[in-house]
């Protein structure tokens, strides 16, 4: 493990929601953060309007694949947020937790994922700060 904070995303498939927060964190944090995302029950592929929302934003989620949580990865995070995988997300003494409330994407057209992506990154550009981690401002 490295000096730098690492952030683990979890939610049910692994396929949305984690998987935009998580390419939004290593964008956004220039590897200055390690981060890794997670489902309790992950999903085959990555949902195609989360791909098509990020690349949007210029991030290729593309490549990415669903992943089984672990045991390991929350012990190895010094945060973890979870996005809607309620009891299966096991708890461990002295990490810190965030519960993100955020729509599911599954099954939804890019129009209504958009603004689920907007929320992640809104949150994402918040833990960042709060990690003590610069985030170069991209306003249009």
């Amino acid at each position: 493990m490295s000096d730098n904070p690492s952030v683990l995303f979890v939610c049910v498939h692994n396929a949305g929601r984690s998987q935009m927060a998580a390419a939004y964190v290593a964008a956004l944090s220039g590897g200055a953060v390690e981060v890794r995302s997670a489902g309790s029950a992950p999903a085959d592929a990555v949902n195609p309007a989360a791909v098509a929302a990020m690349a949007e934003e210029g991030i290729d989620i593309a490549a990415e694949t669903p992943k089984v949580l672990t045991d390991d990865a929350v012990l190895d995070s010094d945060v973890v947020i979870t996005m809607g995988c309620g009891d299966t997300c096991p708890i461990y003494p002295g990490k810190r937790y965030e519960d993100w409330v955020l729509e599911d994407p599954a099954g939804q057209g890019i129009e209504a994922v958009r603004p689920i992506r907007d929320a992640i990154r809104a949150r994402v550009v918040a833990l960042l700060e709060s990690l003590a981690v610069t985030v170069p401002d991209t306003s249009p």
